[in-house]
């Protein structure tokens, strides 16, 4: 019997000469390896439809756990804008690597749809660095690391805070400071509304470069601190930055 899912292909490996196993990452089942058979034959008709990335409603001869067999595929969204851009490109990479890694570590079914509401938002345009910031800041609770933004993480004072620190894991008062960099008031305050903003209803993003750079360097260093988790396609993203900044 064929069974209809919404998924996304997250990567894919070649099998034998004409085939691939794709690791779709589906609403119904979480992630599951699906076999392609003969789609890398030039007269596949389903040879434009499993690329990387490719979002659509996936017609399978499902089986749970085990490997499932592709029969047809209907396209969602191609996301055109984003893949007319390198730099929105590679952020796709990193939310899809990212996702399916706390997914792994969660089985949340809720990552699924974080991922598809955050490149919808990239497609229409908003910025792919905040976005990815408030991704991050979304899965930290399902990693078990969730990120405390009400007192000092040293003494739990609630005031004179100075600074947050992602080595240290939070937010820091007068008292306990210790020469970590200073970051705006205001940055911790987007960093607060990221944990409750719905992404699926942004209609603006408005966030200063400044505060952003500060959000990122705050969860780059708590992610490498708390989570154990390492992404190259993360650093792929820093290193094209600064080419395009010059």
């Amino acid at each position: 019997m064929i069974e209809k899912v919404t998924g996304f292909i997250i990567y894919m490996s070649p099998f034998r000469e004409t085939s691939l196993v794709l690791q779709l990452f589906t609403k119904e089942h979480g992630m599951i390896s699906v076999m392609a058979k003969g789609v890398k034959s030039l007269k596949s008709p389903l040879r434009a439809l499993t690329l990387p990335f490719t979002y659509g409603n996936f017609y399978l001869y499902y089986k749970e756990e085990k490997m499932s067999i592709l029969k047809d595929v209907d396209v969602i969204n191609p996301f055109f804008h984003i893949h007319e851009n390198i730099l929105l490109m590679s952020y796709l990479n990193y939310i899809a690597n990212l996702s399916s890694q706390v997914y792994k570590e969660s089985l949340n079914k809720e990552v699924f749809d974080l991922m598809m509401a955050t490149i919808f938002k990239m497609e229409a345009g908003f910025d792919p660095a905040v976005l990815a910031n408030i991704l991050e800041v979304k899965y930290l609770p399902m990693l078990g690391v969730g990120i405390s933004l009400d007192a000092c993480i040293s003494c739990g004072s609630t005031h004179d805070i100075v600074t947050m620190d992602g080595d240290r894991g939070g937010l820091i008062c007068r008292k306990c400071y210790h020469g970590e960099k200073i970051v705006q008031l205001k940055t911790i305050k987007f960093l607060r509304l990221f944990q409750y903003l719905d992404i699926a209803k942004i209609t603006k993003l408005d966030v200063k470069k400044e505060n952003q750079h500060e959000i990122e360097r705050f969860l780059q260093l708590y992610y490498a601190r708390y989570t154990g988790l390492y992404l190259q396609s993360k650093e792929f993203i820093y290193k094209m930055r600064s080419e395009m900044d010059g």
